[in-house]
């Protein structure tokens, strides 16, 4: 049987690579699929993804609601903050007024959503993530939201205003872990290689996380990552854990709430659950009944 090519398309920041990497060392690998993949920062991904551009893509979960027709949800390779997340942050000195000027990482992304609902009068910009501290420092902006590993550190003459937790608390109203990225996959691929792809990217977080040292010791040596050793372990502690092998129940909550919350702020023109959109396991075992 001839393979199908199929293309990936994820983020170059150290969770979303080192859930991935599994598959482009050949420790995972399909006799169905050839996975091809693209690294592209979060918000081009959001960009494509409403173009439809990639088989398989790493999405803000906020975005979702706005490609469900052509794209399901995936339930792996998610990233989820518990009792963490984006940061806003400005200088030390700097008192924040209602409309204040401030740069995200994307129109599109969960920090976005959360954000300009908690501060309708803000005057929002959008920079690469790694362009946000610069601007802040250099008074472009008064404030920026941080993500990625940029929250972990910073420049000591910045301070941080809010932590998007607290935001997304205080949206949620319930202590739900918070919903950043996941994965989408193309409705038009057929359902047995849909269901293979989901089987193997699972797999190959799995895999990450079983052999985390050496993986992580691997791609360090390569130069793939933006961050030292120790900063490295901290951040997929956080974000490519073992929460993010498989959704659990309280995940899709989390995510229901935050499409709720985007339907009820008129992000969204219609309420959904993502249960409704995962990739339907079921038919493999009626195929084999």
């Amino acid at each position: 049987m001839q393979k199908r090519e199929l293309e990936v398309a994820h983020s170059p920041d150290a969770d979303d690579i080192f859930m991935y990497y599994a598959i482009k060392l050949g420790w995972v690998s399909s006799d169905m699929i050839n996975f091809k993949n693209v690294a592209l920062d979060i918000e081009t991904l959001n960009k494509e993804a409403l173009k439809n551009s990639f088989d398989i893509t790493a999405i803000s979960f906020a975005l979702y609601p706005k490609i469900k027709d052509e794209y399901a949800l995936l339930k792996t390779a998610v990233s989820f903050g518990e009792g963490y997340g984006p940061k806003l942050i400005k200088k030390r000195d700097k008192k924040l007024k209602r409309n204040f000027k401030v740069a995200l990482s994307g129109e599109n992304t969960t920090n976005a959503l959360l954000f300009k609902v908690a501060y309708p009068d803000a005057r929002v910009i959008y920079k690469n993530f790694l362009d946000i501290e610069r601007a802040v420092l250099d008074g472009e902006v008064d404030a920026g939201v941080l993500i990625h590993e940029s929250i972990l550190n910073f420049d000591k003459e910045l301070a941080v205003e809010r932590e998007l937790w607290d935001i997304w608390l205080e949206l949620a109203k319930e202590e739900l872990p918070l919903p950043l990225g996941g994965m989408a996959l193309r409705r038009s691929i057929p359902l047995n290689l849909a269901i293979e792809s989901e089987e193997i990217l699972t797999k190959a977080v799995k895999v990450a996380r079983e052999n985390f040292k050496v993986l992580s010791k691997m791609l360090l040596e390569r130069g793939v990552f933006r961050v030292d050793e120790e900063t490295l372990k901290i951040y997929l502690d956080l974000y490519a854990n073992d929460n993010s092998i498989s959704l659990n129940e309280k995940q899709i909550s989390a995510i229901d709430k935050l499409f709720e919350i985007g339907y009820n702020a008129g992000y969204y023109s219609e309420k959904i659950e993502c249960e409704d959109y995962f990739i339907p396991h079921r038919y493999k075992e009626l195929r084999k009944s």
